[in-house]
């Protein structure tokens, strides 16, 4: 039997476009609303990504029927690293998880030598995140209008 196993997460995605959002803003009301209209998402969805981020010190949030949310620090002094960490996304690659079948060698040893692989791989990948920051992608946004 095959299964395909097809999930992507879109939390570190989510939690970039609202940290940007945020930056682009500064200054202005932003509620959660005006935020999940940003992302055409749910509202409830985005104050678990911005409660994820508060919870990190990447934002302050104020909740109630006048609540807000801002930057709690400065968009070049949060990297790409801080958002993802923050989003709490599963790592980027990962070994399947079918059984071993016992009688092919590759099965057997595969899964140890793919992890070894992703590993490098996802640290790789996270070196290259915190090699950008918050303003480098705002201000890569402000090139495209």
């Amino acid at each position: 039997m095959i299964t395909i196993m097809s999930h992507t997460n879109v939390q570190f995605s989510v939690a970039s476009h609202l940290l940007a959002a945020l930056t682009l803003y500064q200054g202005e009301h932003a509620t959660s609303t005006m935020l999940a209209q940003s992302i055409n998402a749910d509202p409830s969805f985005v104050r678990r990504v911005l409660s994820k981020l508060s919870k990190a010190g990447l934002v302050i949030a104020t909740r109630g029927k006048n609540g807000a949310c801002a930057l709690a620090r400065d968009p070049a002094d949060i990297t790409l690293l801080d958002i993802y960490k923050a989003s709490e996304a599963p790592a980027t690659f990962a070994v399947h998880t079918y059984p071993i079948e016992a009688m092919c060698p590759i099965s057997c040893h595969i899964k140890e030598v793919m992890a070894e692989v992703l590993k490098k791989s996802q640290s790789d990948f996270e070196l290259s995140l915190s090699d950008q920051t918050l303003a480098d992608i705002t201000a890569s946004i402000k090139t495209k209008y």
